[in-house]
């Protein structure tokens, strides 16, 4: 994806701001500067996408239920986790936000962070709550992917063929991602983001391939 480098890039900077923030505060809370060491766990409870409210679990607030269905997105495992998803988010989101403005961008942040915690509660077998933005990030690369494949003049078979090898590169790199974790990876989030943003990308500014039509052979009178 190519992005225009003086695209407006506000709505992009105010989801890091919000990330970055958060993390930044719990890790001072960690260290005793501001807070109590408890706002981590507190912030842990109220935001992350706990499988067990869906179950039998009394939540902490009305709503949390469906709220963690994208509040677990603003909070991350530490700095080592938002950095990589800080960064990721950054490249990748300015060419969605050239390609279809930052309130397009907005959406397909919140649609995939959805996804992504749609799958993971579909797929997950234990009780462990999740965090990161990880799942909108595998979103944009999905929405990436399709938009490459409608906008491709090449054939149909070949356009496949790039998306069943971007598909292979996005296991490889969640298996790579789980040995690195420790198994400790929401890979279902990942699937659930990649799975959305591909269907996403055939809606939002997919642009109509130029197909080329052979020039008739001129015949002379």
């Amino acid at each position: 994806m190519s992005y225009a480098p003086h695209a407006p890039r506000g709505a992009l900077i105010a989801i890091l701001t919000v990330l970055i923030s958060s993390e930044v505060a719990l890790q001072m809370a960690d260290l005793g500067w501001i807070g109590s060491p408890r706002w981590r766990s507190l912030a842990y409870q109220y935001g992350a996408f706990w499988p067990g409210l869906l179950d039998s679990w009394a939540p902490n607030y009305a709503a949390q239920p469906v709220t963690m269905f994208v509040s677990y997105a603003f909070l991350h495992g530490g700095l080592g986790h938002l950095a990589g998803n800080a960064l990721a988010l950054w490249f990748l989101g300015q060419a969605v936000v050239a390609r279809i403005g930052q309130g397009g961008f907005l959406g397909v942040f919140a649609i995939t962070s959805l996804g992504g915690a749609v799958s993971f509660a579909a797929l997950s077998a234990g009780t462990t709550p999740m965090v990161g933005a990880s799942g909108a990030l595998f979103g944009l690369v999905g929405i990436g992917v399709g938009w490459r494949f409608f906008d491709s003049t090449a054939t149909p078979l070949r356009r496949t063929r790039h998306v069943l090898g971007s598909i292979a590169l996005m296991v490889l790199l969640n298996i790579l991602l789980n040995w690195w974790y420790d198994g400790h990876l929401a890979w279902q989030a990942h699937l659930g983001g990649f799975a959305t943003g591909l269907g996403l990308a055939k809606w939002l500014g997919a642009r109509p391939r130029n197909v080329r039509t052979p020039q008739r052979q001129r015949q002379h009178h």
